[in-house]
């Protein structure tokens, strides 16, 4: 048991089936295992994404995009995280990325945002330059970790912005460091993704040589630089990020839960078990199953708590409800995994895959410390 201390909740919330079309889970899972192999989302799961639009779930409609609220992207993201561990984070990644077109120049948004198959890939490391030319500025560098690289029609990428050799610096003296989009054709995908988990988000590195860009191509996230006064817009980046990142990371642990459940079950008509040990293990599920609706039940409420009024207290709440759900995530995962047998330490079965793609993806930066 974790022994969280409980909240107050508004509400209880579903389990992420009931957020999600059962064809639509069939088709993600049937195809999960061979996605792995091929290290990037299978042709079916992409045409499923393009025909829902989810590349595009917070871009503005006028871009062709579904504009979803806050509330209703964090639901959509946990049950396709559900369903399948690498499907759901590209979904989370690349539409995360597909929020900066609120922050475009309007001017060239529409020309990149146009086809059904826009994805956009990239990195928050200031791991490149761009120094600034007659109007442009003259673009090298390297980032890690572009989930969804296979996938997507353009890269962000962040750059420290200097003048000739001289560092710009930002209103508090430090470095500018700006975002820049660019087309696909113009960056090296480096094939570096090589890890246990999330192995079909072909999370890779790109590389940019000397690339010339307009200025129009660079943006500033920041709700007093966006472009399109959607609320989704004036919302802070890192909230939005821990949120949706914790949504992930609680869509895998209850498949985890689920598929465990399921082989308990199975183990326990098999006769494997004491009467004592069914008894433990039956209490232990219950009460993980009960921690995990607990700090699910708190992300929900802050994150619709911060839509309705993102004060700093809602906020805050946003911040700790996050980094506390990925902690019982891990928790309850590992609680439960010396009791799933040998089929969880198979790399070809799903409880394993599902393991290997929570123990992944929990290790991302921003949820690791609770403060």
């Amino acid at each position: 048991m974790l022994y969280l201390t409980k909240p107050m909740i508004m509400q209880n919330t579903s389990h992420p089936s009931a957020f999600i079309k059962k064809e639509w889970v069939d088709i993600i899972r049937r195809t999960a295992a061979e996605a792995e192999q091929l290290g990037r989302l299978h042709p079916e799961q992409l045409d499923l994404i393009y025909q829902q639009k989810w590349f595009k779930a917070l871009m503005p409609v006028e871009y062709g995009g579904l504009d979803l609220s806050l509330p209703e992207l964090i639901k959509l993201q946990e049950a396709l995280s559900w369903a399948d561990g690498s499907f759901g984070w590209v979904f989370t990644l690349c539409s995360g990325a597909g929020w900066f077109a609120g922050f475009i120049d309007p001017a060239i948004a529409p020309t990149l945002f146009v086809g059904e198959d826009t994805c956009l890939a990239g990195s928050g490391a200031s791991t490149g330059q761009a120094v600034c030319t007659p109007g442009g500025y003259l673009l090298n560098g390297q980032w890690n970790y572009a989930s969804g690289a296979h996938h997507a029609t353009h890269f962000t990428a962040n750059c420290i912005i200097k003048n000739g050799a001289e560092t710009v610096l930002d209103k508090d003296g430090e470095p500018l460091v700006l975002p820049f989009i660019v087309d696909k054709k113009d960056v090296e995908l480096l094939p570096t993704w090589k890890y246990m988990g999330m192995v079909a988000t072909g999370s890779h590195s790109f590389k940019i040589n000397n690339l010339h860009v307009a200025k129009e191509r660079r943006f500033k996230i920041d709700p007093a630089c966006t472009t399109n006064n959607k609320k989704i817009y004036k919302y802070p980046f890192l909230q939005l990020a821990e949120a949706t990142l914790a949504a992930n990371i609680m869509g895998m642990a209850t498949h985890f839960i689920d598929l465990a459940e399921g082989i308990i079950a199975q183990r326990t008509t098999l006769n494997k078990y004491t009467a004592p040990q069914q008894a433990l293990l039956t209490g232990m599920l219950a009460g993980i199953k009960g921690e995990m609706q607990i700090a699910r039940n708190g992300l929900y409420d802050a994150v619709a708590a911060s839509w309705d009024n993102a004060d700093d207290g809602a906020l805050q709440q946003v911040s700790t409800t996050s980094r506390l759900l990925a902690r019982v995530a891990r928790q309850s995962v590992d609680g439960l995994y010396p009791y799933c047998g040998l089929q969880a330490a198979s790399p070809d079965t799903e409880i394993n895959r599902v393991w290997r793609d929570l123990h992944t993806a929990s290790q991302h930066t921003l949820l690791i410390f609770e403060s």
